[in-house]
């Protein structure tokens, strides 16, 4: 054998000594979902006082939720093809910008319509968000990472649900709500010129190392022919992943819209006052978010197989989100804020994983279309559960039926990730 035609050992060891450029990606990634979740949120929080000002009812809320999601539905779908046909770079930066022109925009509006219709575009634009994520997280990563990565930058959401609190009520106070919307929207450009500098393929990256592209590499090659809608949609692994986040992405929109009246109704909390609780909740979040990601990689890294590894996290996660169900009994808004944040942690954990499935079966050209199915299920899950909230709560004006569904969910979902795909292999397509 010629040793000089050798292909040269793939490095191996810490992400000291093969580079770390791709950890670079993911805080870019990061900081996109943190404007994506401030952009999202401002509207729960400030639920009560644009209620207030405009005349609004539960249902009126109900809708805008409910477009939103609609509009975030169709566009993921759409998103999901188009993140495979121009790639991340540019897919997730034209998505950046429509969002946040979307979220100023709400600050022209001064009656429902013109609510639902900022809201419509903010969901086209967010609908971009995921899709991009994780296509660059396939680009950038070997499987045994991507759940990690994946975790990494979802802990971006929690941030935003964290800034939000912290940011907007200040200018609200100050300045009115109109400038919530535009003082952070503007704020939040500054992401875009960044991305489209700093991204490309790790083929495009002069400067990466050859350690670090032979790590990101390391699995065996896709096939790089464009694959049909028409042939993913037979596929169970397609469906295992878009029935889970049918009955997983309602939950965490509950809880993004939702929160803050909950807060207010059961303990009296204001704008004032929201702070402290969501941001407690969000942290815990956070760390779910991680430690979901973590759990799964380190076990993979320890021998355990995808199958084994992804299931396993999810079961512990789907376990620790059922106490949910009692949360509208906590005698204390702080026992409120233990039980929810716990929730929250595990659905994070739980979606990090969920959110692997694709790139873990199925070739990088499909990943975006296979997501983009997923996130549109998603968003008709909670389109459906956004109008049973609103009637639940216009009716009987109690949250305890809905956290009841909250706290079931997980285990459901599982149990059909399961039945549709008891090995996690790699999808023969």
């Amino acid at each position: 054998m010629d040793v000089s035609k050798a292909p040269p050992p793939m490095p191996e060891g810490p992400s000291e000594k093969i580079g770390r450029y791709r950890w670079v990606i993911v805080s870019l990634l990061f900081a996109a979902m943190v404007i994506n979740y401030v952009d999202r949120q401002t509207i729960g929080l400030l639920k009560a006082d644009l209620s207030k000002e405009f005349g609004w009812d539960e249902k009126h809320y109900a809708d805008l939720v409910f477009y939103f999601q609609l509009a975030y539905a169709v566009a993921y779908v759409a998103w999901g093809k188009i993140m495979d046909k121009i790639g991340a770079r540019w897919g997730f930066g034209i998505a950046f910008l429509i969002w946040q022109v979307a979220h100023i925009a709400h600050a022209g509006a001064s009656h429902i319509t013109g609510f639902i219709a900022a809201r419509m575009g903010l969901g086209i634009g967010e609908a971009g968000g995921f899709p991009g994520g994780i296509k660059a997280v396939a680009e950038w990563f070997p499987k045994k990472e991507r759940a990690f990565a994946t975790g990494l930058f979802n802990a971006g959401t929690n941030i935003g649900a964290i800034v939000t609190p912290l940011v907007v009520p200040g200018i609200v106070l100050a300045f009115g709500w109109q400038m919530a919307f535009i003082v952070t929207g503007v704020a939040g450009l500054v992401w875009l010129p960044i991305w489209l500098l700093v991204y490309r393929r790790p083929r495009e990256v002069k400067h990466l190392s050859a350690g670090e592209l032979a790590h990101i590499e390391q699995d065996p090659a896709d096939p790089v022919e464009k694959i049909a809608w028409t042939k993913l949609l037979t596929k169970r692994e397609t469906w295992a992943y878009s029935l889970g986040k049918f009955l997983i992405d309602p939950i965490w929109w509950m809880f993004l819209f939702w929160l803050p009246d909950f807060l207010g109704k059961r303990y009296g909390l204001d704008l004032k006052t929201f702070g402290p609780p969501l941001i407690a909740i969000y942290l815990l979040s956070d760390v779910g978010s991680v430690a979901g990601g973590w759990m799964s990689s380190t076990l993979m890294k320890r021998g355990a197989s995808i199958n084994k590894a992804r299931k396993l996290t999810m079961l512990v996660c789907a376990l620790l989100a059922v106490p949910v169900i009692f949360a509208s009994y906590a005698s204390s808004v702080w026992l409120a804020v233990l039980i929810i944040g716990v929730a929250t942690a595990a659905h994070q954990g739980f979606s990090a994983n969920l959110y692997t499935l694709p790139s873990d079966v199925f070739p990088r050209a499909a990943v975006g279309s296979v997501v983009g199915i997923g996130g549109m299920l998603g968003a008709f899950g909670g389109m459906v559960f956004s109008k049973y909230i609103g009637n639940v709560l216009e009716s009987i004006g109690t949250y305890a039926p809905i956290f009841l569904v909250a706290g079931s969910a997980y285990l459901i979902a599982l149990l059909v990730v399961h039945l549709l795909t008891p090995k996690m292999e790699p999808v023969k397509i």
